[in-house]
């Protein structure tokens, strides 16, 4: 990608993904990528889980009542995990770490998809997050913020549309 205005404008969540493997480089350049995100005061409060087990996958899907089912026909995914014990601002970073995951997915020509975790519940009202700290051997004082699910593009998606921006929603100098 030679302008990263492009690739913010391409970047779409991707919820279907082919059969195609994910080449094991291009998993080490999405970790590699994220283990770089900014983070408040250099104290990098995040730990990246990468899951590529079909079984797991599958299981990770019902961590909540709905908006993670896709993650079964994922190839891989990245669970995005935040350290409150070492920084007060753990969800912050975790979640630009998250971000720059997606864009670089992106820029591997993935697909990826954000799926939230943090305060998110089971239809029983099981916390997300206890779900994906259980199966995964996450320990407290841990916290998981997101999974970001990752493929090949099972689906076409339009580039953003410059014409949905809100301007309204901007305002200089003051509100």
């Amino acid at each position: 990608m030679e302008r990263f205005s492009e690739l913010v404008r391409l970047r779409r969540s991707m919820r279907k993904f082919t059969d195609e493997e994910i080449n094991a480089d291009d998993i080490t350049l999405l970790v590699k990528s994220a283990l770089m995100a900014p983070s408040s005061k250099g104290k990098h409060a995040w730990h990246f889980v990468v899951v590529d087990d079909r079984d797991m996958l599958e299981k990770l899907s019902l961590c909540k009542a709905q908006g993670a089912d896709f993650l079964a026909g994922a190839k891989a995914a990245v669970v995005v995990v935040g350290d409150p014990a070492e920084s007060d601002v753990w969800i912050e970073d975790a979640s630009v770490a998250s971000t720059i995951i997606l864009y670089q997915a992106e820029d591997l020509g993935l697909g990826a998809c954000w799926i939230q975790v943090r305060e998110r519940y089971t239809a029983e009202g099981e916390p997300a997050d206890n779900i994906v700290r259980f199966l995964l051997g996450i320990p407290d004082p841990l916290r998981v913020v997101s999974i970001i699910a990752l493929g090949h593009k099972g689906m076409e998606r339009k580039p953003f549309n410059e014409d949905r921006l809100l301007w309204d929603k901007v305002h200089v100098d003051k509100f």
